[in-house]
């Protein structure tokens, strides 16, 4: 029992302490130039939960063409409120099957903690108010803002040149899920996925950042 309490302890105190380093020590570890991430850009925003973040970009003519895909799937994308398109990768399991967390089993969180399929979610916005704790705006010139735009268009699985749309999934009826690619885990998971994102923008996060709370800090830390 004692020995069982004492690794407990060590594995919590390990995992405490990468996530720190994680936070603390930058990637890339140089600087980016002052372009990569410079003012009077595309603003774009992420949106963080408690375990979960997506990156949110403005619903212009141009993304409506670029993503017009996922309209095809149902995300309504001509809606005259929305302003913002959102785009989450995830675990399968946990995505699909656990649209609120009173819903939430078992077999969803095993799978999180070990390997699961991943999935691209997708959802539109109206008006998001800034500033809030749970919002962080980024500001992006037009080649770290196209980089992050084909960083998530090459997130979703594609057949034969088409994106997979998983049908019957919905949590409000304006967003779908599709099918990505890579693999879902517990240490390489949606936060990650968006820290990644956001350094093909230009911008740098931590060295490894797998919940909301160091991804935010890193970013502060960073830029």
């Amino acid at each position: 029992m004692k020995r069982g309490l004492k690794w407990a302890f060590f594995g919590l105190l390990a995992a405490i302490l990468a996530i720190v380093a994680g936070t603390l020590l930058p990637l890339p570890l140089l600087p980016v130039s002052a372009s990569a991430a410079g003012a009077g850009g595309t603003r774009i925003l992420l949106l963080s939960g408690p375990i979960h973040t997506d990156i949110a970009i403005p619903l212009t003519d141009e993304i409506r063409a670029r993503f017009g895909f996922v309209e095809a799937a149902g995300v309504p994308l001509a809606h005259p409120q929305a302003e913002w398109l959102i785009f989450g990768w995830g675990g399968r399991s946990f995505y699909l099957e656990t649209p609120t967390w009173s819903e939430l089993k078992p077999g969803p969180v095993f799978k999180a903690l070990t390997v699961d399929r991943s999935v691209m979610h997708v959802d539109i916005a109206g008006r998001i108010v800034e500033p809030q704790a749970a919002v962080t705006g980024f500001e992006l010139d037009e080649a770290g803002y196209d980089r992050l735009l084909g960083f998530i268009a090459e997130s979703f699985t594609r057949e034969a040149g088409a994106v997979v749309s998983i049908e019957g999934f919905s949590y409000n009826g304006n967003d779908r899920f599709f099918e990505a690619g890579g693999s879902f885990n517990a240490l390489f998971g949606c936060n990650t996925w968006t820290a990644r994102a956001l350094r093909e923008a230009g911008l740098r996060t931590g060295l490894w950042n797998p919940v909301p709370p160091s991804l935010g800090l890193s970013l502060r830390l960073h830029n």
